[in-house]
């Protein structure tokens, strides 16, 4: 008998993100290790969820999302601003490079680096995607 995906499986899945370009921004097919995803769990929006259902182990879908479902748009929250001491030559503040903060509690938080005026660096910790529209493209190893 076949399983397929209900609003309560955890699902086994290889999962490629597409930029709107084409480009591939991530897939966990580079490191052989398929994501394990659980429904209901809130860890992915309504909407890649109600992508997966109905589906069974060996189907492929893509399916493209617009930001606020797939990664959120920007928080401006998320934007904070560090002196330009706390960089040194092994950690440059420079636009675009992304540095890992150890946050307490030994969390590491990663940040790019958007904007550097005097001694004012801006660092970003939203998720890279934010604020894109997102192509996915799943294939399904296991439901459980």
């Amino acid at each position: 008998m076949t399983m397929l995906i209900t609003d309560k499986s955890e699902v086994i899945a290889h999962i490629t993100m597409k930029l709107s370009d084409g480009s591939a921004a991530d897939s966990t097919k580079v490191n052989k290790k398929p994501a394990k995803i659980i429904m209901g769990d809130a860890s992915i929006s309504p909407a890649f969820e109600a992508q997966l259902l109905g589906l069974a182990a060996g189907d492929s879908k893509e399916f493209t999302l617009e930001a606020k479902d797939a990664f959120g748009e920007p928080n401006p929250d998320n934007f904070h601003y560090v002196d330009a001491d706390k960089f040194g030559s092994d950690v440059p503040a420079e636009v675009g490079s992304i540095i890992t903060f150890t946050q307490p509690g030994n969390i590491e938080l990663p940040g790019m680096v958007k904007e550097v005026i005097g001694t004012s660096v801006t660092i970003d910790f939203n998720h890279p995607l934010a604020g894109q529209a997102v192509t996915f493209v799943i294939d399904v190893v296991e439901v459980l």
